[in-house]
């Protein structure tokens, strides 16, 4: 229900702030149409005008392509269930930033700065900021790629270099990921566009997996190990699919052995997840305990 509520308002918002444009410009455009007399006496006022004008135009035409967009990508692929919130986010920024480029637009011929004779005489200056600003910059390049990448969105449970969680949101700057802990990981674009990607939510987002060591002397045994987080998995028979356990050792190191497990639960309750999961080590720990107190008696 609130989530309706907030969709209403943003709605409202958003028709009632384009309607204030269109009237904005439409108010606008008259007068400088109509009453050129008053700004021929007036020229501080005239390029004020022509500022705000060339802002409204430039703003109002974004809106317009940026609905257009968004409404046929969702016609295209909602009956395939292929809607994404990358691409809206994407679409969303690039107004933005056009949105932007606009309102600079809009000060310069306000100020009465022509902006041909300006970027000339700046190109230097412009190398330069690019220059000094190039990381930013590029991320910010990475991150719109993403957007329109359709190999995740938000929502999406990933697994992004030593990071795992769910990506709550996807901004020119980073990734913003929600781990185990509830904790808000940001990742830099650059990081995530370069690095290896796993995402869960493509596969069966319901397999948990957990990987762990036990020191070499401990693991001699790998039927007991096996059998005793067998007992973990049997006490929660309900929430986890029969015969999905799988357990087997990974990786031999000189001191350690290292081991993995999955298995699929029934439902994508993460609170249930989360209990298995601390449960399933809290077990291996012991078993850890009690190997080690077999090795000194």
């Amino acid at each position: 229900m609130n989530v309706s509520n907030n969709l209403k308002r943003r709605l409202l918002r958003n028709g009632l702030l384009m309607a204030a444009k269109v009237i904005g410009w439409v108010a606008i455009s008259y007068a400088l149409t109509v009453r050129t007399d008053i700004f021929i006496k007036h020229p501080v006022l005239a390029n004020v005008a022509y500022g705000i004008n060339t802002f409204l135009t430039g703003s109002i035409l974004i809106s317009i392509a940026r609905f257009m967009f968004i409404s046929l990508y969702r016609q295209r692929n909602q009956r395939n269930n292929r809607v994404r919130g990358n691409y809206v986010l994407g679409i969303n920024q690039i107004g933005a930033i056009l949105n932007v480029g606009f309102g600079i637009l809009g000060l310069m011929l306000a100020f009465g700065i022509d902006p041909k004779e300006f970027l000339t005489s700046i190109t230097i200056v412009a190398m330069a900021i690019a220059l000094l600003f190039k990381d930013y910059i590029t991320n910010m390049i990475s991150g719109l790629i993403i957007m329109f990448s359709d190999q995740f969105t938000i929502g999406d449970n990933v697994r992004i270099g030593e990071h795992k969680g769910k990506i709550v949101d996807i901004t020119l700057a980073n990734i913003m990921v929600k781990n185990e802990d509830d904790d808000v990981v940001l990742i830099p674009n650059n990081t995530a566009f370069t690095a290896n990607i796993i995402n869960q939510s493509l596969q069966n987002s319901r397999k948990l997996s957990m990987d762990f060591e036990l020191p070499l002397a401990h693991s001699y045994n790998q039927d007991k190990l096996a059998s005793s987080l067998q007992g973990v998995i049997d006490r929660y028979a309900s929430d986890i699919v029969v015969g999905s356990f799988q357990f087997r050792v990974v990786g031999v190191e000189k001191d350690s052995v290292h081991y993995k497990l999955q298995f699929f639960t029934t439902k994508k309750d993460s609170a249930i997840r989360k209990k298995i999961r601390n449960d399933l080590y809290q077990r291996v720990i012991a078993y850890d305990a009690e190997q080690a107190a077999q090795t000194k008696g």
